[in-house]
Parts: structure tokens; sequence; C-alpha cells
């Protein structure tokens, strides 16, 4: 194929996260982990072989002796054939003859030739119509597992260590939050879409990425040069010096306005007319905080606790949560940090295995309602958080809030918990602030009663946007039904705001409707008091506030809340925004 040459090749996608990145490829293909790539010379190519020849010989042993095992057990041949048949894939001749084929034209490592000859026709059996070769391709899967392991019992060699464009069939948002940032550069992913938690990853860490761009396991090569432009959805591969010169001059020009935004960073987000808007992070974990600090975030509005309580096998305890959480507390000095509590399900992590899948997670054990099912879990983080209140400012709150039962369980776990720590002696903020997430519409419409158990709400607009039109947004083929701008949507977050100030308390947004320049006059009109992004959008939404007037996009807002349409809803608040701030909208398409 063209992408297989030397020849430029261009891939069509989704842009999810800006920006241009350059870099050699790497290719993660479903199943199991790639392995290290790395050239190799003419004259090492048959020592590659015999690499090849003895990671085969020790798997087809290993089976034998697995086959013998298993039959001893079961007293009958009959359990044991599946590792025959396994063995019968690794004397295929024809798949001995692509992989030796690989390894003499990539010049590439043995390893890493035999799993992009096995991902490539994995990937082909995966897409079948035929139930029964679906079913096969895990088969196949674990006997390329075997192999590969068996490789690293050899010499030990490895490929380096570099910087990357990741190519992937998709990403889990765990995956994206433990990507090592000095050495992915971007990613692109077959699947996936621009609402999925993996995109608002991408965007909150500044990784440029793009999603939907199907073939692109199967039709790049590994370390091969390549263009991602997070701008408008394209992978280059093979760039020619003309394209390459281009986006460099591109990437240049997009440097020097991200540092004319950063000049702005000491002015308070505040609108030509007075009014602050008080404007902070959203961040995963607590090395961001530099990057929250050198932006000038006043203070953290999300601090997601998902990834650092679920990401590996060992749950933190209460001091190791508490330490974590004090960190957040002196880092946010003198502002505010706000830490969710675990937020699992849907999309997002799991707290626990199930034996069968949920049949609609979106709708199932997500959010609080986990936390309230696992108390004594839920009660340690409680603790936690109320134990590193002593160092600085923090808030929590409580995502996925249905109605104002919820809240109350939560508010009477907070003061067990304020209970025990009095009797133990330990030290807590009596006064920190507790809110509620407001993100599903029954929330909305009961928002008087429940502002009066909270200090603030704060409006998951991902979530709220997705309950409101019945739209799953990670699915592609609804994808264009998922819109912001839908009157319904607008109409429930004015009915939040207008709670809130009967309630005197505050309310932010601190999901991606936030982020999104379009949208901001809107926001405003609408009486939001606080917008929380990820640190790399603090810039150009700090610019976009100081180019606003609060009364104007109240006018504005007003006007929006009569229409009839998403479009019309859209283009609204589009014209303030383009009057407004042009240069920050050059680029953006509308979503």
């Amino acid at each position: 194929m063209a992408s297989k040459s030397n020849r430029e090749h261009t891939f069509n996608g989704t842009a999810v996260s800006r920006g241009i990145a350059f870099g050699p490829i790497h290719v993660v293909a479903r199943g199991f982990a790639a392995p290290d790539v790395y050239p190799i010379k003419e004259e090492n190519i048959p020592a590659e072989q015999a690499r090849f020849d003895l990671a085969i010989a020790k798997t087809k042993e290993q089976l034998s002796q697995l086959q013998d095992h298993i039959e001893g057990i079961a007293g009958s041949d009959d359990e044991g054939l599946v590792f025959e048949a396994h063995s019968l894939v690794l004397e295929d001749p024809g798949l001995l003859r692509k992989v030796s084929k690989a390894i003499e034209e990539r010049k590439q490592n043995a390893e890493f030739c035999f799993y992009a000859v096995m991902q490539t026709f994995l990937e082909a059996m995966r897409r079948v119509a035929d139930s029964y070769l679906r079913e096969r391709a895990v088969d196949i899967d674990d006997v390329c597992q075997r192999v590969l392991r068996n490789f690293k019992a050899d010499d030990g060699a490895i490929g380096p260590d570099h910087q990357h464009l990741l190519v992937t069939y998709d990403l889990s948002p765990s995956d994206t939050a433990s990507m090592d940032r000095a050495k992915l550069l971007g990613f692109v992913t077959e699947a996936g879409s621009i609402n999925s938690h993996t995109a608002i990853l991408a965007r909150a860490l500044g990784i440029p990425a793009i999603v939907g761009l199907g073939g692109a396991v199967l039709e790049t090569t590994a370390l091969a040069p390549a263009i991602i432009d997070g701008y408008s959805g394209k992978l280059i591969v093979n760039p020619s010096e003309e394209t390459t010169a281009r986006y460099q001059k591109l990437a240049a020009e997009r440097q020097s306005a991200r540092k004319a935004l950063e000049a702005l960073r000491d002015k308070e987000s505040t609108t030509t007319d007075g009014h602050h808007i008080t404007l902070s992070a959203n961040i995963e974990f607590t090395h961001e905080l530099d990057t929250v600090r050198e932006n000038r975030a006043e203070g953290v509005g999300l601090f997601r606790t998902e990834f650092f309580l679920l990401e590996s096998s060992n749950h933190p305890n209460e001091e190791a949560q508490t330490k974590v959480y004090r960190e957040l507390a002196l880092g946010t000095k003198p502002h505010q940090g706000i830490i969710r509590t675990l937020d699992s399900g849907g999309d997002k992590l799991g707290v626990e295995a199930f034996s069968e899948p949920e049949p609609n997670p979106f709708l199932g054990w997500r959010g609080i309602r986990v936390s309230l099912d696992r108390q004594a879990m839920f009660k340690e983080q409680l603790r936690a958080i109320l134990r590193a209140s002593s160092e600085g400012k923090l808030g929590m709150m409580f995502p996925f809030i249905s109605g104002l039962s919820e809240i109350k369980a939560c508010r009477k776990l907070v003061s067990e918990c304020m209970g025990e720590l009095d009797a133990e002696g330990h030290a807590y903020d009596a006064d920190l602030e507790i809110g509620a997430m407001i993100e599903i519409p029954s929330a909305v419409l009961v928002a008087d009663e429940i502002a009066k158990e909270v200090d603030f709400f704060s409006i998951g607009t991902n979530d709220l946007i997705q309950y409101t039109v019945a739209v799953d947004r990670i699915n592609h083929r609804v994808a264009k039904l998922y819109r912001s701008s839908h009157p319904a949507v607008i109409r429930l977050i004015k009915m939040t705001t207008d709670a809130s100030k009967r309630a005197g308390i505050w309310t932010g947004v601190c999901g991606e409707m936030a982020t999104d320049l379009h949208m901001t006059p809107l926001l405003v009109g609408l009486g939001v008091d606080e917008l929380s992004v990820g640190p790399h959008d603090l810039a150009p939404v700090r610019k976009a506030l100081l180019s606003l007037d609060f009364g104007e996009c109240q006018e504005m807002a007003a006007r929006a809340l009569t229409l009839a349409t998403s479009r019309e809803v859209f283009d609204c608040t589009k014209a303030m925004a383009q009057e407004a701030y042009p240069d920050l909208l050059e680029g953006l398409d509308a979503v």
C-alpha cells in the first residue's frame, strides 16, 4: 500500500486534541502490548532469524508440556487438543516465511516483525463476518503472547526508549493518563469519539490526538516518519519535505500565538465590564500542579481521584490518600483544590471486576452509587480528604448525584468521619466546602432542595448533555446528536445557576463545555461563576473571558434561551465569540 512505501500518504480521522506532532510511528494493535522495535544491520539478519527460530521452538516445547499436563489431569486427550492446535499455528510455513521476509525487508528486530505479521493477521480475523473465525483470534492471540515472552528469555536485547507517535486501535482512559509525556508526542486511534473520556484526557494533558481513523493499524509501518495534525484530524505518513516544511511553519505560528496568550497569564479572568469569573484547572495527578501554577489558575476545580485510586492493583489506604490530598492542598495555596470523590464506571475505570458485563454501564453502577455501596472504602477517602484539609483550602464534591437522598447520605458519612477524627485527635477544616456535581437532569429538577445541603454546584456537562439528549457520547454512530448547544441543555444550566443564586451558593462548570471557546459567551451569560478546564486550556479561556462584556453575554443568553434548535443557539453564541476573539477561533471547527 502507499503508506508502506516511502510515498506520502494521508489518513483522515476526527481531531480531538489540538496540536501538531512530528515523529516516528509506534504501532500497537489490539490484544497485547507491542514489543520494542529497533533497526538491525544487514549482517545481523541471520542472528535475528535464529532468535525467532529459538522462540518458536521454546513455545512449541511449552505447549507440548502443557498438553501432556492437562491430559494427565483430565484423563483423556480431548482437553489438551487446544494446545495441539496452538502448536499447529507455529508450524504454518506461510507464517514462518512472512516473519522471515519481514525481518529481511524491514530490517527490524525479530520479535517486532513477528508481532507485526501476527497482528495484521489478527486484525483481519477480527473484522470478518464469520463468528467462528473471529473466536479463533483469541487462540492465536494467546500463542503470540507466548512467543513474545520467550523472546524476552534470550539475550535480553531491547529497543531504544524513544519519542514516538502512537498508532493503536483504541486507548482506555487509564492508558491515556499513565502515558509518559516525555516519550509520547501524539496518538491516533481507530476507535473512539470526540466526547470519549480518553479524548477528554488527551486535551487535558495537551497531547495532539486523532480518533476514528479506520485502517491505521493495518496500513502504517512502525518507525515510519509521520505528522499528526490535531487541528484537521490528519495523519500524514512519510511526509514529503514540502509537507514537513509547511507543518513546521504552522507549528511555529501556533507556538508564537501560544506565547502571546501566556503573556496574559498574570491578568485576572475578568470581563471588560468588571465581572470576575473564577478560572481553575482540572487535573488527575499532583505532578500537574506545576503547570497549574505556571498558568496562574485560581486553584483546582476538579481533582479526579479514580486514576490514583484504581490504576494499580493495590488500593491506596487512608495514609497514602492523605499524603496525596495534602500535596494538593499545599500546591494550590492560597486557592482552593476541589477533590471529586471516586467516580468509577461508565467509560471510566471500574472499582471492581464484574462476572458479567453490565448491560448498560452508563446507567449502571457508577459514581456516587459505588461509593454509597462500598461505605468502608468511601469513608477512607472522606477521612483522608478531611485530614488533608488542615494543610490548605480543600473542597470535596460528589459525582453522579440524582437526587436529595444521595446528598444527605453523603453528608451523614462526612459527619461520621468528622466525629471519628475528633475522637482520634486529627485536625481538619470543619468548614471545608462540600459540593454536588450536576450531571443528571433529575438533579437539576430538584436543585433548589440539593442547594440547601451543599456549598456549591459543579456542572459536569459531558454527562449532563449525554443524559439530556439520550446520546451515548462514545458511540460514533450518534456522536453528531451530542450537542452542547441543545436548547434543553442550556435551559438546564440556567435552572441550575438560578437555583444556586437563590440559595446563595456558587456554580462552576468542569466539563468539556468549559473549554469550548464558542460556548464561553453563553456560559458567562447563563450565570456560571467558575470555569474549570485542563491546564493547557487555561490561556485561551482566560483570553476569551478578558475579551467579553458580561452585560452583553447576559443579553445574548436571554435570546438563546428562547431559541428552538441547537444550530440557532450555537450560531448565537458563536457570533459573539467571533466578534470578541476571532484569533482564538481560527482553525476550530464547530462541535
